[in-house]
């Protein structure tokens, strides 16, 4: 049912990672029909005049107009597909114009981002630059800092565009060049956080952020990216994070 839903951008989360890799395997055709209704639902919720799918359909009480959040970054991947595969450009065309609006309005001059943009409805343009998951509205929530090295890592595998690769090594050289990453490169759930080193650490956003380095260490070799990777993975197969059995929380 979700290649239905049109009331949320995660449909690319949903089944691309589910859906997309059980075609890929198995060449299923259902599998197919459904990855393409679910890149027609997630499409719907774009907007030419501000140039970005929208994420939430929520305000924040009142404080957004349209928010467009950088997790938004890894559903792209989804319309891809579907444009290599049913030869329909716009789903591409959808995913190019969502990638360069969020390059420009979601990036520091540092290279890390924020959490949420929401754009003005009238004009189009941004009106309010916050974090609704991270520490502060101008702190690095590590999560999203990790979906916007994989995004931007996505979209130069999926359309060679250099400009896209370069934002991925910039986006890089903040991560591994930061003074709060820790010397296991797991990082803490925000590196501005206000207790660190006594903060929780976030495996989600170093396991992203390691498949990241790994496809953009093929593309840009003797950076370091495969080793920070390595390391990361080292660090997550450790007894330090790996749950006690029946403690994992689901």
């Amino acid at each position: 049912k979700v290649q239905h839903v049109t009331d949320n951008h995660d449909v690319g989360f949903m089944l691309y990672c589910s859906y997309g890799n059980g075609y890929r395997l198995t060449q299923n055709p259902a599998y197919k029909d459904v990855l393409v209704t679910g890149a027609g639902s997630l499409s719907t919720r774009f907007n030419p005049m501000i140039k970005a799918i929208r994420s939430w359909d929520f305000t924040n009480n009142g404080k957004w107009q349209y928010p467009v959040i950088i997790d938004n970054m890894m559903n792209l991947e989804l319309l891809t597909w579907a444009s290599k595969t049913t030869g329909d450009n716009r789903f591409h065309d959808i995913a190019v114009t969502h990638a360069n609006t969020t390059m420009e309005n979601h990036f520091r001059d540092d290279y890390s981002c924020y959490h949420v943009v929401s754009y003005d409805t009238i004009t189009g343009k941004p009106h309010i630059k916050m974090t609704h998951q991270g520490y502060a509205d101008e702190s690095a929530w590590a999560r999203g800092q990790a979906w916007a090295i994989y995004g931007y890592t996505m979209m130069a595998r999926e359309t060679g565009s250099p400009e896209y690769l370069a934002q991925a090594k910039h986006i890089a050289r903040f991560l591994m060049n930061h003074p709060n990453m820790p010397a296991d490169k797991v990082p803490y759930w925000d590196f501005d956080a206000p207790n660190i080193p006594n903060e929780p650490r976030d495996a989600s956003a170093a396991a992203c952020t390691a498949s990241a380095l790994y496809e953009l260490s093929t593309y840009l070799p003797d950076k370091g990216y495969k080793e920070t990777a390595d390391r990361i993975m080292e660090s997550l197969a450790s007894p330090s994070y790996r749950a006690k059995v029946g403690t994992n929380g689901n």
